[in-house]
């Protein structure tokens, strides 16, 4: 995350600080240094054209959207305009199929492909237009990964080693663009399987658009490192390509009916069953063994210890070693025995369902000291980042040991679908725990920080925790979290459930960090380090009216909610049928998928 408020120290600016930069000091297209090619070495003036070639091919694809805002629509698409109005949605004069998408120019553009293309076989519907929108953003986003490759990296995608990129922005974006090629996929490929949900189209598509967000931001922070046409470039196919991602995402919404502005409980995309004996139909029976099992009864498949003990002295050793020999197919069970271990490591997210099980909070303690101050962007300071689907960490304590001064610097980064933190630690000053996208359940973590420290855009829920602030740095406040919603269709947000939040110095509970941030704090006990306001803007002295934040059934000396914020998005008191709707069992679908790993969870309200 990256906007300061208070000082020139905090190092957290705007998209918008950033744009007004670039544009007062880039009158006008500047040449890359790359193109000073020696002129005795022909293949590099080659690879230099080709290059300029390539940039000029991005920049008119990323504007073609606002280009066609004049054209008129195809008139095979007059039946459809007519039938794709939301239901219970007011009628009005404007009946195009992009009603009600956030980008109409860049819908418009792809109504427009669909006529070019004589595609003889038209959307029908508003439910074929959004299976063409994802088919058509999905080749977006192969285009634009090939371009950055070949582009940037003189490189075709399919010889590049992830491992050995530069850490800056560019290799962030490449590792999110192959997680939304995987979640776009998952939309595409959805009817093959009937078990999927509508909270997992959600899930999937917010996820895509979340990924696109991370980029952008990446590249803001790395933009004093990063030729300024570079990041115009990289900067136009990420915007252009979230565009196609919140059109596809709202086209689904209003196609299957679904609210946009609170959570939703789990509805079948059919009829059939989406259980096996109360077990989720995607967990196989010996996964059901396995996870049903204690932790001295599961066969690890690698054991790491520090003193040569088990098959492996590091983690990244063995977390290399799982993958290679299981391939991807089922439970990756890696045992990590008391020790402190100095790595960074990272989970891609074609490696799914690892679990990590360490001795113990404090006892088995992974440490990582990245930070925004010495060149790491938020996303790549992560100590532990995860992206596989299906993570589950217990017994762990993860730590970013930079220090305030260093500020953003992240301990744990998790954008796995259905993760679970079981009594692990978190442990850093400045957002120390990113959760980054998707779905995401802790239980009994204890999570330390001090400005934004549980930031992000999955939709989390976080039960029985302890959540303590520290003394901020110099010029700083403390935030416990910064949510980080950007559509009202995504499914996001943070929900705090029958935790205890305490602090060293004064504390807000949070502040939007994106237009439609989405944090509830529900049956907590906060203590009389909370400021009575309770809630922070994030800039000025006034939040978006599009937020949505809540308190319930909350009890401390802190939790009074008389003084707190007067913002048309915040709710001092929420029903209990509101409180619901961010529960377990509402909010991330968790009867679906908690059950199985053995993790006690409360579904509703009980328990507070």
């Amino acid at each position: 995350m990256i906007t300061p408020i208070y000082t020139i120290e905090s190092l957290r600016y705007s998209s918008t600080h950033y744009e007004s930069l670039i544009l007062s000091s880039t009158k006008k297209y500047t040449m890359p240094k790359f193109f000073d090619a020696n002129p005795r070495d022909k293949k590099t003036s080659f690879m230099a054209a080709l290059s300029m070639l390539l940039i000029i091919k991005i920049l008119c694809l990323a504007t073609f959207a606002e280009a066609t805002t004049s054209k008129p629509l195809p008139s095979q698409f007059a039946k459809l305009s007519r039938s794709t109005t939301a239901p219970g949605a007011s009628s009005s004069t404007d009946t195009s199929p992009c009603k009600g998408t956030p980008y109409k120019a860049a819908c418009q553009s792809l109504l427009l492909t669909l006529n070019t293309n004589n595609n003889a076989d038209l959307p029908k519907t508003s439910k074929e237009l959004f299976d063409y929108s994802v088919h058509f953003t999905s080749s977006q986003a192969h285009s634009s990964r090939d371009q950055l490759a070949t582009t940037f990296l003189g490189q075709t995608y399919q010889e590049i080693d992830m491992t050995h990129l530069p850490g800056s922005g560019m290799r962030d974006c490449m590792e999110l663009l192959d997680d939304t090629l995987d979640q776009l996929s998952n939309v595409i490929n959805r009817k093959n399987d009937p078990t999927h949900t509508h909270n997992d189209v959600q899930t999937w598509l917010s996820a895509a658009l979340t990924n696109q967000e991370t980029c952008k931001e990446s590249l803001l922070e790395n933009v004093k490192k990063t030729h300024l046409e570079k990041f115009d470039v990289i900067d136009s196919m990420a915007k252009n390509l979230s565009q196609f991602i919140s059109n596809s995402l709202a086209l689904y919404v209003s196609s299957y009916g679904l609210p946009s502005t609170s959570p939703r409980g789990r509805k079948l995309l059919t009829d059939q069953s989406n259980t096996i004996n109360d077990f989720p139909s995607w967990v196989s029976l010996s996964e059901r063994k396995l996870l049903e099992a204690s932790v001295g009864e599961i066969e690890a498949h690698a054991v790491v210890a520090r003193d040569g003990s088990g098959t492996h002295t590091t983690i990244a050793e063995a977390i290399r070693q799982v993958a290679a020999s299981l391939d991807g197919g089922g439970r990756n069970v890696i045992y990590i025995k008391a020790g402190t271990y100095k790595e960074n490591l990272k989970i891609p997210s074609k490696q799914k369902d690892v679990l990590l099980v360490g001795d113990g909070k404090g006892k088995t303690v992974i440490v990582g000291s990245k930070n925004a101050a010495e060149g790491s962007t938020t996303y790549d300071s992560a100590t532990v980042g995860v992206m596989g689907d299906g993570f589950i960490a217990k017994d762990i304590t993860f730590v970013n040991s930079a220090g305030p001064s260093k500020h953003q610097a992240v301990a744990l980064r998790v954008g796995s679908d259905r993760a679970v933190i079981f009594r692990c630690s978190i442990d850093g000053y400045q957002d120390t725990l990113y959760t980054l996208s998707k779905r995401q359940f802790y239980r009994e973590t204890d999570i330390y920080g001090t400005v934004d420290f549980i930031f992000g855009n999955s939709a989390v829920v976080f039960q029985s925790c302890n959540i303590f602030a520290r003394n901020p740095g110099t010029g700083q406040k403390n935030f416990v979290t910064a949510q980080g919603r950007t559509s009202p269709d995504q499914n996001t947000g943070i929900s705090i459930q029958n935790c205890k939040i305490e602090a060293q110095s004064v504390t807000y509970l949070g502040r939007p960090w994106k237009e439609y941030s989405r944090t509830v704090v529900m049956q907590s006990l906060l203590d009389g380090s909370i400021d009575p306001a309770g809630w922070f803007p994030w800039a000025g002295g006034s939040s978006p009216k599009s937020i949505y934040y809540g308190e319930y059934s909350n009890s401390g000396p802190g939790s009074s909610t008389s003084g707190r914020v007067n913002w048309p998005g915040y709710h001092s008191s929420l029903t209990s049928e509101e409180a619901q709707k961010f529960t377990v069992g509402s909010f991330i679908s968790g009867n679906d998928w908690l059950p199985p790993t053995g993790v006690a969870f409360d579904s509703g309200l009980g328990g507070g």
